[in-house]
């Protein structure tokens, strides 16, 4: 019998494993997320079940990160969710999905980031993270590319978002669109970005960063995307300046702009999120309330760092 997708309980995963992955069929299970593309299952002490369920794109994003995230991990220096089996679709199951390394922590739009070493640990992993990536690297979805892809989708949302009083000093968070919009572009060559360092992908532990989970969005380009994340995750503009010092340093990095466009991304992502979070407190499908309060401290950093 063939399960749809919002069928996903334990005893279909537990089914799954007898049939492709029997060794692993009797550890403990519990549902642990239900992200925007992937239900996450807790697997015994050290793994997790990763199943597509509510979006078409998923087996596409897991398939990609079974392919390139065990290349990856070792040289990062956080706790990644690393595939170890794939499972293939099946009458019982029409989709693909797989087993990856459990990642412990709690998502930072719940436990943000408050220590004193988060951006030097942040930083640090971007450094590890920007490599030159291989030709056959996947592009990015509308992300990490020339800022002007998403400028017709920032202006848009911004008049929204400033109609419904959403965004806080709109003039000035305008303004440092407009500066990004208008910054050179990434010269190359196109680098290794996780593609989507939002609260709820990053982990923490008492303050601290641990963990750095969902690469679906992984793919090659300008690395302004990625280090957009220090207004997004950090608590204040000395913990960014901290990060901005310490990635500088560790990456080497030549291009002067690329804070610049950095901001420009920032804002993208604050305007998704502050969106996301509204629907949420509508109680809309998707909708994610605990978004709303990282996107409006981003607005709030993003003005008070002069980027100096």
């Amino acid at each position: 019998m063939q399960s749809s997708t919002n069928d996903i309980d334990a005893e279909l995963i537990r089914g799954l494993l007898e049939d492709q992955h029997p060794d692993l069929a009797d550890l403990p299970l519990a549902l642990a997320a239900e992200g925007w593309d992937n239900q996450v299952w807790r697997l015994g002490d050290e793994l997790a079940v990763r199943l597509p369920w509510a979006t078409e794109s998923a087996d596409e994003l897991l398939l990609k990160e079974d392919k390139w995230v065990p290349r990856l991990a070792p040289r990062l220096p956080l706790s990644v969710p690393v595939p170890q089996r794939l499972g293939v679709p099946s009458n019982r199951f029409p989709r693909p999905w797989s087993v990856t390394t459990w990642v412990a922590g709690s998502p930072a739009d719940r436990k943000p980031m408050t220590s004193t070493g988060a951006p030097t640990a942040l930083a640090d992993f971007m450094v590890a993270m920007h490599t030159a990536a291989p030709v056959d690297a996947p592009p990015g979805r509308g992300r990490g590319g020339d800022l002007s892809e998403v400028a017709g989708m920032v202006h848009q949302s911004m008049e929204a978002a400033v109609a419904m009083n959403l965004v806080p000093a709109h003039q000035e968070v305008r303004a440092i669109w407009e500066d990004a919009l208008a910054a050179p572009a990434w010269p190359g060559p196109l680098m290794w970005l996780h593609g989507d360092l939002h609260p709820a992908n990053v982990l923490t532990d008492d303050g601290e960063l641990v963990g750095v989970i969902d690469f679906g969005d992984l793919c090659a380009g300008d690395p302004a995307l990625d280090l957009a994340a220090s207004w997004i995750l950090l608590p204040d503009v000395a913990s960014i300046e901290r990060f901005r010092s310490t990635y500088h340093n560790g990456a080497e990095m030549t291009d002067p702009a690329v804070w610049r466009r950095a901001r420009g991304w920032a804002v993208w992502r604050a305007l998704s999120s502050t969106f996301i979070a509204e629907a949420g407190r509508r109680g809309e499908p998707g909708g994610k309330p605990s978004w709303g309060p990282p996107a409006h401290d981003s607005f709030v950093r993003l003005v008070a760092d002069r980027l100096e």
